[in-house]
């Protein structure tokens, strides 16, 4: 594996695909987990204190500047809000199983409690009219 040795002090401003690596055990040779998209720029103090920058996105959002995240509607925690995974996830998806099944369990009720009732209610009819 070859790796391209950059300077940040001769080039000033280096940007692109960091990767980054998971060596729990000694034994084990590393493994890649992810990659980070980063830009590094080095800068002289009279310039860094002219041209000032807030942390992440509070003000003075300059030099580069950061714009909001545009997160899906699904990005959420579901722990905190399981209707929320229920809604986006499940019922986007599975709708009309879930619509089928419960009207299947709605008819399989009614089934069941006319049977259940239906013996009584015949001999009540034959011994009424006897």
């Amino acid at each position: 594996l070859e790796v391209q040795i950059v300077s940040l002090f001769d080039q000033k401003n280096v940007k692109g695909w960091w990767p980054c690596y998971c060596d729990f055990d000694p034994g084990i040779p590393r493994e890649l987990t992810g990659k980070v998209e980063m830009e590094l720029e080095i800068l002289t103090k009279e310039y860094a204190e002219s041209k000032p920058a807030g942390k992440a996105r509070d003000e003075p959002n300059e030099n580069p500047r950061l714009k909001d995240p545009d997160r899906p509607a699904t990005s959420f925690s579901w722990f905190s809000s399981p209707w929320k995974t229920l809604r986006y996830i499940l019922w986007a998806n599975y709708k009309w199983y879930i619509m089928g099944g419960l009207l299947a369990l709605l008819l399989i009720a009614f089934v069941l409690i006319f049977l259940y009732s239906a013996p009584g209610a015949l001999s009540e009819k034959l011994i009424g009219a006897i």
